[in-house]
C-alpha cells in the first residue's frame, strides 16, 4: 500500500478535468492525504476546482498550481498560439530541445512545480497525446516542401537558395512542434524531477489515440482530418507507455503505473452554453446562398453578418470536449467508442494507489508479457565466448569494443579493464601495486601497442598518465557537440569527461579501479557465506580477468551508475 498514512503528499495533473477532479474527490474522501494540490492549464478553472474541493472536504488541505506543463515558468499564462508569434520565444524552444534534459528542465513549470510542492504521489492526468499530437497542426510538410520547391526554382546561383522569412518562420515550427521529441524532453524532465524529490508513485491516467477504437474512428476530433493524424496519437499514446514502461525498470526511479483508457470517457455535468474553438467562442452567422462556380473558397468574412455567439445543449468529455446530444447517443451506441465514467476511472486508480490488483494497470501488464532473459540463453553464451576468444586469439586482434554499444562510458571501462588484465595478468598484482606506478606501466604498454589507434579510432580518447596530454583521433565522442564546436577546457571538464567517455591513465583512476577490485573479491568471497540478500548484483569473479564481467559489474554495483537490470528474475 503506497499511501499507509495522513502524512503524503499528493500532486494532480489536470486536476480541473473530468478525470482530474474525480480522482482529487477519491484521494480526500478515501485516503485523507495531508496536501492535495491541484494543477490546472487555467487559473480559473483551478481556483473553481479548489473552491468546490475545499467544501466538500475540509479537513483536507488543498493547494493549487496553474499553466502548460510543457513550457517554461516564464511563459505561464501564454499558448502557444501567443508565443510562436515571437521568433526569440521559437529561437528558446528549439535551444531547450538540443539540451540536455537535466539542462532544459530547470527551467520548465512541471519541473519547478515537482520540486516546489514535493509530492509522494503524482497522479497524472494530462491529455499528453493529444495535446502534442494538436501542435503538430502548427506545421504542414506540404506547405514547407512547396514553399522549397518554389524557391529552389528561382535560385540564380547552382548552389544558392534564398528562403523567404515565412519559409524559415514554417521550418523552425517544424523543429519545434515535432511530437516524439516533446514527448521524450516532457518525460525525462518528469523522471529528473522524481528522482530528485524522492517520489514515492507516479501513476499516470493515459488514453489509447483512438478511444480503443481501430483506424476507422470518426470520433477522434476535427483537428484529426487525415489517418495519419489520427494514428500520430495512438503512436503518442503507447511511446509514452513504452517510455514509462523503461521508467519502471530503472534504478531509483519511483513505482511506475498506468491506467489507460479505451472509451469516452464523460462526467454528468450537461448545460447550455457558447461553443467555443481555441478558446474564442464560434460565430453563429446568417446562411448566405451563392452559385458554384471554377473556385470555392474555404474560408471568407466577407458578405456574412455575425448575429451572434453559437450555444447548444450538451454534456463535458474528459477526451472529446463538449459534445451535443446527438454526439452523445451516437458515441456511446453499443459497439461505438461507448462509455466508461470518471467514478470508475477514479475507483481503479485509487484501488492501485492502494495495492490492489485490479487487472487495469497497463505496465505489470506489459511487464509480465514481456519476454525476458533465458535459462538456455544463458547456457549458450559460454561457447560463444570462447569461440570469439578463439577466433581473437587467432587474428591476434583483441575483440574489446567498437564504441556502438551504449554511451561511451561501456568502451572506455571495457578498454581500461583490458590494459590492467593484459599488462599486470593478475588482479592481485593489481591491488598491490601502487596505483602511480600502475598509471606509469599502462601508459608506456599503450604508446608501444597498436591498440591505441583501435582506441582512438572509434572516437574513444585516451588520457595520459600527467592529466594534460591526449591521444586522439580525428572524432571525439565525449563531450558531444556539433562537429565544429570548440570547448573550453578546465580540470572540471577534464574529470567530467574522462569519467563519462576517456580511457583514464591518471593515477586517481587507478586507485579507483583498486576500489573496484577489491570488491569484486569480496563479492566472490562472501558468495556462500552470506544470506543470499545480502549478495552484491552479480559476483564477479575478478582473477578469471574477464574484462565484459568486470565491466558488468562495476555497472550492477557503481551507485554513481547504477545501469543495472531491475528485473533480472
Amino acid at each position: 500500500m503506497f499511501m499507509n498514512s495522513k502524512s503524503r503528499r499528493v500532486m494532480v495533473l489536470g486536476g480541473s478535468g473530468v478525470l482530474g477532479f474525480q480522482v482529487a474527490r477519491r484521494l480526500a474522501r478515501d485516503l485523507e492525504p495531508k496536501t492535495i494540490i491541484i494543477v490546472s492549464l487555467h487559473q480559473s478553472s483551478m481556483r473553481r476546482s479548489l473552491e468546490s474541493l475545499r467544501k466538500e472536504f475540509p479537513k483536507v488541505t488543498f493547494d493549487g498550481a496553474w499553466g502548460n506543463l510543457f513550457l517554461l515558468s516564464s511563459w505561464r499564462g501564454k499558448s502557444h498560439k501567443e508565443l510562436r508569434t515571437v521568433h526569440e520565444n521559437i529561437a528558446q524552444m528549439i535551444a531547450d530541445l538540443c539540451e540536455a534534459p537535466e539542462d532544459a528542465g530547470k527551467k520548465n513549470l512541471l519541473n519547478d512545480l515537482i520540486h516546489k510542492y514535493k509530492p509522494d504521489i503524482i497522479i497524472d492526468a494530462v491529455p499528453t497525446a493529444p495535446l502534442i499530437a494538436a501542435l503538430r497542426e502548427r506545421w504542414d510538410p506540404e506547405v514547407i516542401a512547396r514553399d522549397l520547391r518554389s524557391q529552389r526554382g528561382k535560385r540564380r546561383l547552382h548552389d544558392e537558395v534564398r528562403l523567404s522569412s515565412q519559409t524559415i518562420d514554417r521550418i523552425e515550427h517544424m523543429l519545434v512542434y515535432q511530437p516524439l521529441p516533446l514527448l521524450i524532453q516532457h518525460v525525462r524532465i518528469l523522471y529528473e524531477a522524481m528522482c530528485d524529490v524522492g517520489t514515492s508513485l507516479y501513476l499516470k491516467i493515459g488514453l489509447t489515440g483512438m478511444g480503443g477504437m481501430g483506424f476507422k474512428n470518426p470520433y477522434t476530433g476535427q483537428h484529426d482530418r487525415v489517418l495519419n493524424l489520427k494514428m500520430e496519437r495512438t503512436v503518442l499514446a503507447f511511446g509514452q507507455t513504452g517510455l514509462l514502461f523503461s521508467m519502471a525498470r530503472t534504478p531509483g526511479a519511483p513505482v511506475v503505473k498506468e491506467v489507460k483508457i479505451g472509451a469516452l470517457v464523460s462526467s454528468r455535468m450537461i448545460n447550455y452554453r457558447t461553443v467555443e474553438c481555441d478558446g474564442s467562442p464560434v460565430g453563429l452567422f446568417h446562411a448566405k446562398k451563392m452559385v458554384l462556380g471554377d473556385k470555392l473558397p474555404l474560408s471568407t468574412d466577407v458578405g456574412y453578418a455575425r448575429r451572434g455567439d453559437l450555444s447548444m445543449v450538451g454534456i463535458q468529455t474528459a477526451s472529446a470536449g463538449f459534445i451535443t446530444q446527438g454526439e452523445f447517443e451516437a458515441i456511446t451506441t453499443l459497439f461505438q467508442m461507448e462509455y466508461l465514467t470518471p467514478e470508475e476511472v477514479a475507483h481503479t486508480v485509487i484501488m492501485e494507489i492502494k495495492g490492489y490488483t485490479t487487472g487495469y494497470e497497463v505496465i505489470t501488464a506489459l511487464d509480465s508479457a514481456v519476454m525476458d532473459p533465458s535459462y538456455r540463453a544463458g547456457v549458450l553464451r559460454q561457447p560463444l565466448i570462447a569461440e570469439m576468444q578463439r577466433l581473437s586469439d587467432e587474428k591476434q586482434t583483441p575483440s574489446v569494443a567498437l564504441g556502438q554499444l551504449g554511451p561511451p562510458e561501456l568502451s572506455k571501462l571495457l578498454y581500461e579493464a583490458w590494459l590492467l588484465r593484459t599488462k599486470f595478468r593478475s588482479m592481485k598484482k593489481v591491488l598491490s601495486a601502487d596505483p602511480a606506478l600502475i598509471s606509469h606501466e599502462l601508459e608506456n604498454y599503450l604508446l608501444h601497442h597498436p591498440i591505441r589507434h583501435t582506441i582512438v579510432s572509434i572516437g574513444i580518447p585516451i588520457l595520459l598518465a600527467d592529466g594534460s596530454t591526449l591521444l586522439r583521433g580525428p572524432q571525439i565522442k565525449v563531450p558531444t557537440g556539433r562537429v565544429k564546436d570548440e570547448l573550453n577546457v578546465t580540470p572540471e571538464t577534464i574529470d567530467a569527461w574522462a569519467r563519462k567517455g576517456w580511457v583514464d591513465l591518471r593515477p586517481a583512476n587507478m586507485a579507483k579501479w583498486q576500489e573496484r577490485i577489491e570488491a569484486m573479491f569480496d563479492s566472490c568471497k562472501n558468495f556462500f557465506n552470506v544470506d543470499a540478500s545480502d549478495i552484491s548484483r552479480g559476483p564477479c569473479p575478478a582473477e578469471t580477468l574477464r574484462i565484459g564481467e568486470m565491466v558488468g559489474w562495476v555497472f550492477n554495483n557503481d551507485p554513481a551508475i547504477q545501469g543495472f537490470r531491475v528485473k533480472s528474475f
